[in-house]
Formats: C-alpha cells, sequence, structure tokens
C-alpha cells in the first residue's frame, strides 16, 4: 500500500489514498508542521530554537542541524556532548546523497577495552564532523552557527529534571572519572547553570576550527584526563582523527528509497529487514507487526558484520507467519539524541549525536567541562572485535526517504531501538497508509533482551500475544520507545514534525 505526502488527516482510521502532512491541531496526534525558509526538528525545543534562529539569518540546513546539535551538547550532556560522535545523512538538491561518519576510532596503543572508564573511550568525532558538515553545505560562519550554544552555556541553562536525575544515577560513575568538581552537580532541577568551560571550547572551535580540540590545550587536557585514570588515547589519536564521507545504503521499498548511514552505523540492519519485507509479498495486514519483529530479530544476528554493506542483503531472515520464534538479538541501550532540518533550497540533513551510555566514559575533561564516549564499548566478536585503531560498529542510525512528493529525514534516540522504531514508522507510511504524524505518534513495540516490550494502546497487542511473543507493556511514552524527529522537503515546500515522547520539538520559519 503506497502513501503520497499531503493530506488532510483527522484520526487513526485512514482510508488510502493517504498523503502525509495532516491540518493543523486536527487532532492529537502532533501535526506536520509547513514553513517557508525551513524546518528543524530536534530532541530539545532549545535546539529547534537555534536551528530556527539559523535558517531566518540565512543559513542552510547544515547551518542550522549544527546549531541545533550544539544545544544538545549544552543541554543533554548526559546523552551528547563534544566527547562524543556525530553521524548525518545530507541530502543535496539536484545531488546525490552522501554520508558523514564523524565517529572515532580506538587509540592506537589500545591494550584492552571496557563497556566504561578510560579504556572505552573513543577519538570524539563530532567536532570534525561539524566542520566536515559546515564546510561543505554552510552558508554562514560556524563561529555564528555556534552563537546560541555558546550563550546558552555562557548565561546559563535549566537543568531538567531528566538531567537532574541521570546526574544522580550516575554519580558514583562520574565521581570515578573525575567529575566530582562539575558545576551540574551544585545544583538540582530547574536550577541555571553556567557552563563556562563549554562556552569557552565552543568559542575557540567556532573561530580556529578542528584544530581548537584535536590539537594543543584541548587536546592535551582530553589525553590527561584519560591517561590519568589508566586510559592509552594520545594526542597523536586525536590529531589523526579524520571523518568519513561516503555513500549512503540504499533500498527500494515499493514507493519509497530508504537510505541508511553505511557501515560501520547498524543502520543496514533496516535495510536488511526492508528487503527481507519486500520479498514476502503479500501477507495479512494483521501480521505486518509480527513479521517486522521477526525480521529485526533476525537481522541483528548480523549485528558483528554490518560491513559487509550491501552483501547482507542476500542473507535470509527466517520467518515464521504462525508463531513467534523468540530469537531475541537487540539490546538494552536508550541513549542519543536527533536532529533533522531542511532549508529554502531543499536541502536536507539528518542526524544522531551521542556519547553513548549517559556521559559516556564519565571520563571527565574539567577544562573543557565535558565527559568522553564510552563508543568501545561497541566492540563485540568476530569482525566487530576490538583493535587499535579501529571503529567499533556504531548504534546510530539516520535515514533519508525519497517517496514520489519528496524527501524527508527521520531520526530516533534509543540504540539498537533505532532500527525498530524506524521501520515502524516506514511500515506505517509504505504498507498501512498512515500520513506522517500519525505513523509518528502511534503507539510502538521494541524487542529487547528476549523480551517484546509493547507500548499500552498498541492496536495488535493481542495478536503478538496470541502468536506467542514474550510480551511486556509498558507506559505511553516509556524512554524506549524512542523519540522521533522529522523534517523534509514535501510538494515543493519545507516541513518540519516531532514526536509527542520526551521533550522532542519541531519548528519552521
Amino acid at each position: 500500500m503506497g502513501a503520497t505526502l499531503l493530506c488532510e488527516s483527522r484520526s487513526y482510521e485512514v482510508v488510502p489514498p493517504v498523503e502525509l502532512i495532516g491540518e493543523p491541531f486536527s487532532s492529537a496526534v502532533r501535526p506536520v508542521l509547513r514553513g517557508r525558509f525551513g524546518g528543524v526538528s530536534a530532541a530539545h525545543p532549545l535546539a529547534v530554537a537555534a536551528g530556527q534562529e539559523m535558517l531566518f539569518s540565512g543559513g542552510t540546513a547544515a547551518d542550522a542541524a549544527i546549531a541545533a546539535q550544539a544545544v544538545l551538547c549544552v543541554v543533554m550532556p548526559n546523552a551528547c556532548g563534544l566527547g562524543g560522535d556525530m553521524l548525518a545523512l545530507v541530502h543535496v538538491p539536484g545531488s546525490t546523497l552522501y554520508a558523514i561518519n564523524g565517529t572515532g576510532c580506538a587509540p592506537q596503543r589500545l591494550e584492552r577495552v571496557a563497556d566504561d572508564g578510560p579504556n572505552s573511550v573513543t577519538v570524539p568525532g563530532i567536532v570534525d564532523a561539524w566542520c566536515v558538515l559546515s564546510k561543505r553545505r554552510g552558508r554562514l560562519p560556524l563561529a555564528r552557527v555556534l552563537e546560541p550554544a555558546i550563550r546558552l552555556a555562557r548565561s546559563g541553562m535549566r537543568v531538567s529534571r531528566a538531567l537532574s536525575q541521570a546526574l544522580a544515577a550516575h554519580r558514583d560513575r562520574l565521581q570515578k572519572g573525575g567529575a566530582t568538581g562539575w558545576i551540574l552537580f551544585e545544583q538540582g532541577a530547574d536550577a541555571r547553570v553556567e557552563q563556562q568551560e563549554l562556552a569557552s571550547i565552543l568559542e575557540r572551535v567556532g573561530t580556529e576550527g578542528r584544530s581548537a580540540f584535536y590539537d594543543g590545550p584541548a587536546a592535551e587536557a582530553i589525553v590527561r584526563a584519560v591517561q590519568t585514570l589508566g586510559g592509552t588515547l594520545s594526542e597523536a589519536d586525536l590529531t589523526a582523527h579524520a571523518s568519513v564521507v561516503g555513500a549512503p545504503v540504499e533500498s527500494v521499498w515499493g514507493e519509497l528509497r530508504v537510505a541508511t548511514q553505511p557501515p560501520l552505523s547498524q543502520g543496514v540492519l533496516l535495510n536488511m529487514a526492508i528487503e527481507a519485507m519486500s520479498r514476502l509479498g503479500d501477507f495479512e495486514a494483521a501480521l505486518t507487526d509480527h513479521v517486522a519483529i521477526e525480521l529485526t530479530e533476525a537481522a541483528f544476528a548480523f549485528r558483528a558484520d554490518v560491513a559487509e554493506g550491501t552483501a547482507l542483503f542476500g542473507r535470509e531472515l527466517p520467518v515464521d507467519l504462525e508463531r513467534a520464534s523468540n530469537r531475541g538479538g537487540p539490546r538494552a541501550y536508550l541513549h542519543t539524541a536527533g536532529v533533522a532540518a531542511v532549508d529554502a533550497d531543499g536541502g536536507i540533513v539528518s542526524s544522531l549525536v551521542s556519547v553513548f551510555d549517559d556521559f559516556g566514559s564519565c571520563v571527565f575533561v574539567p577544562d573543557l567541562g565535558i565527559t568522553l564516549n564510552n563508543r568501545a564499548g561497541g566492540f563485540t566478536d568476530g569482525a566487530n572485535a576490538a583493535a587499535p585503531g579501529k571503529r567499533p560498529v556504531h548504534t546510530l542510525a539516520p535515514v533519508l526517504v525519497e517517496s514520489p512528493q519528496g524527501i524527508f529525514a527521520l531520526a530516533t534516540p534509543g540504540a539498537d531501538g533505532q532500527v525498530q522504531t524506524l521501520l515502524q514508522i516506514l511500515m506505517g507510511i509504505q504498507r498501512e497508509g498512515l500520513d506522517l504524524a500519525q505513523a509518528i505518534a502511534r503507539p510502538r513495540w521494541r524487542s529487547e533482551g528476549g523480551v517484546l516490550l509493547v507500548e499500552k494502546g498498541h492496536a495488535r497487542l493481542d495478536r503478538l500475544v496470541a502468536l506467542g511473543h514474550r510480551v511486556r507493556t509498558l507506559e505511553h511514552g516509556n524512554v524506549r520507545f524512542g523519540a522521533v524527529v522529522c523534517a523534509g522537503w514535501i510538494d515543493g515546500q519545507p516541513v518540519a514534525a516531532a514526536d509527542w515522547r520526551r521533550e522532542t520539538a519541531a519548528g519552521v520559519v
């Protein structure tokens, strides 16, 4: 069942043909917003405001995305930061898509890896990725683009309840990582906290570019923090870092062309599920969720092999239409933050930023006011086994979707839940005739640790139980079900939409 991209959506009950932009406020579902000069969707309202500021100033989708990401680094240090990574898919009007892999390698002197602490740190990639994206697609100076984040860090940001709870939950880890004197510990929820060190490094990145972070005092501070605790990251590792720019992985699903982040992102697992569902052809509509669950669980068996890319498309993903296999596979990680942006020319950026676990490794760099990632914890076995100078498989998996009416970006936090949430959105559009707003808003499921988590109110809950899935229902909006950001160019105009979950927001200009 295909879908088009403009509609008058009034409820969950939709009669095809369906379009993907509903009338504003026609239902409890958050509407898809239409703009003139662009749009932004992000994990926090202040990030959206920063992106809008860039678009109002004549900036591109790249400028808006970087500005929004930088604000997220200020207000959501538990999820992302300058000590972490950024992956993005970029649509250039009249040209091909490309992907930016802003992740880092393990230290060249790697001796062992851990899930936490100094031996879990890989080279942070987000700052270099900003510089690459800004040079390729930005119109405004990077210093201007980072201004909203700098203002917020300098003048003080409000500590959200979620951040306050995360700080309390991970206090022991952070203190072991050297964060005892971190300013964020001094105030509770709703307090206004200034982050002067973070503001200063953002200013230096804006004026000096990547060298402000990967060379000189900043690099020395990062290395000192890691090596003091027993890690092996060196200044040479930081200096040698470079983002990787390449072609995305693409699949055709009916009227949709779905582009995912190439390896070493596990986004190709989404392509595997799409390819397998396409090969299945027609089956009972009531089995759609069951089939998607079976396909994603089967695809995750190939997580360590994602470097094979499109060669994985031919791998068989077994599905029993009459019974759940309960094979499990996806893990329980929950972190990351998304940004999607579109500009007046039709340029689009789909992106995710992350430090992996809450506060990453919890290794704190006091001179910069940041914690470092723990992406080395993403190494597993086989082709994804740890080695010096190697990148681990990444959970970050933003997508770009091309349809007959236009192209749009989708991204969500949730680690192994990302592939599952995105498949449900695309499934709703392609197979069930839902518009974008409905596909994003409706209840979801997530396979995690051998159990199927299902959001209350899911239309096929009873059927999933009857098929033998080990179901556990969770409250509406539980963080395990992600928080989708969406922006795109549809029918000749920029649009943006946001999940109602978490603090996700969208805005247009």
